[in-house]
């Protein structure tokens, strides 16, 4: 059994669309802009809250409105990020025997590393050893800073790692660390998709992780 896996947070461990866009929108209606399906929201998630902002707001907007508006979704995601979002089934299980087990649990966001902390406080309190977000001093997937801090911290050698993610952004960040991937169907990314963004392996069910980590 591998000494540690890591595990991507949205559309792997956490269904979040829901509270993401109702953020999103919150912040489009906020300063008059329309407002996104649950359709257009999923297609921008996986590459951190900044670029999902970006990309549902018109092409022309400056960097000084949009950091106002970024800082602005930032403040209310915070206080509305466990509103609607649910660990997928499964998962809770799955967490509770890898720690019974006694191997090591990294989750690995690209939400900013306070919101990272609040889920995975509020929805995994003590089934996981340290929660990784992106931060200044850690850049967010697909580069390899997240993996190799998580790594660090707990003293595993990345080609001893197992690390589980929904879409092509973990692809690539698993490729840049040197760690095996395995694309999860349960997300936000179907197979086609994935496959054609270099996945491997696939699970279709939580219940599968156990036995992929055996």
């Amino acid at each position: 059994m591998r000494e540690l896996v890591i595990f991507d947070l949205d559309g792997t461990l956490l269904y979040t669309l829901e509270d993401l866009k109702d953020s999103v929108n919150h912040t489009l209606e906020k300063f008059g802009y329309e407002t996104k399906s649950l359709e257009e929201v999923s297609k921008h998630v996986g590459n951190g809250v900044k670029h999902l902002v970006r990309m549902l707001l018109p092409e022309n907007i400056d960097d000084d409105n949009f950091n106002t508006y970024y800082d602005y979704f930032k403040e209310y995601y915070s206080e509305h990020c466990c509103d609607k979002t649910y660990p997928y089934e499964g998962i809770m299980d799955t967490l509770k025997t890898l720690k019974h087990r006694g191997v090591k649990v990294g989750i690995l966001s690209n939400k900013f590393q306070e919101a990272a902390e609040e889920v995975c406080e509020h929805y995994f309190k003590d089934l996981y050893d340290i929660v990784v977000g992106e931060s200044e001093t850690c850049k967010r997937k697909p580069a390899p800073d997240g993996i190799n801090l998580i790594c660090q911290k707990l003293g595993v050698a990345n080609d001893e790692v197992l690390f589980f993610g929904d879409s092509e952004v973990d692809i690539k960040t698993a490729e840049n660390a040197g760690v095996y991937c395995v694309s999860v169907l349960w997300g936000y990314r179907d197979r086609e998709f994935l496959t054609e963004n270099g996945a491997k392996v696939f699970i279709t069910n939580p219940s599968e992780i156990i036995d992929i980590i055996n």
